[in-house]
């Protein structure tokens, strides 16, 4: 896998890294919640689903991330796996929600680049 691929990986990994910490760690503070588009009133409701999501990102990030360590064919196919994961997880999620376009697009744009680039060079 090229150089400039595995650079999009690493960025993919760590944003789904800070991603876990927000939803599963940080979720109950306002300022996080609001970035997720939660009402005050609905933080209790939600928190379970963001607790359990936020470890999704984490297991795609391990996946990412831990692929580039592991290293090899084996490594890199299970990292550009991790980052199909993510590119799709952003469409799905701008499918769902057009509000979400920005944050669909920082959680797809780097796992699809990186698909790209080890894809052509």
């Amino acid at each position: 896998m090229s150089v400039a691929a595995q650079v999009f990986v690493v960025v993919a990994g760590v944003f789904h890294v800070v991603v876990f910490a927000l939803e599963s760690v940080l979720f109950r503070k306002p300022s996080t919640y609001r970035r997720f588009l939660v009402k005050d009133t609905e933080v209790e409701a939600v928190r379970p689903w963001a607790f359990n999501q936020g470890f999704y990102n984490l297991f795609l990030a391990i996946g990412a991330l831990g692929g580039l360590i592991w290293g090899g064919d084996k490594g890199h196919a299970i990292a550009l796996f991790a980052c199909a994961c993510m590119a799709g997880a952003g469409i799905v999620l701008l499918a769902s929600d057009r509000q979400m376009l920005r944050a669909a697009a920082t959680q797809a744009v780097p796992p699809i680049l990186a698909l790209v680039l080890a894809a052509i060079l």
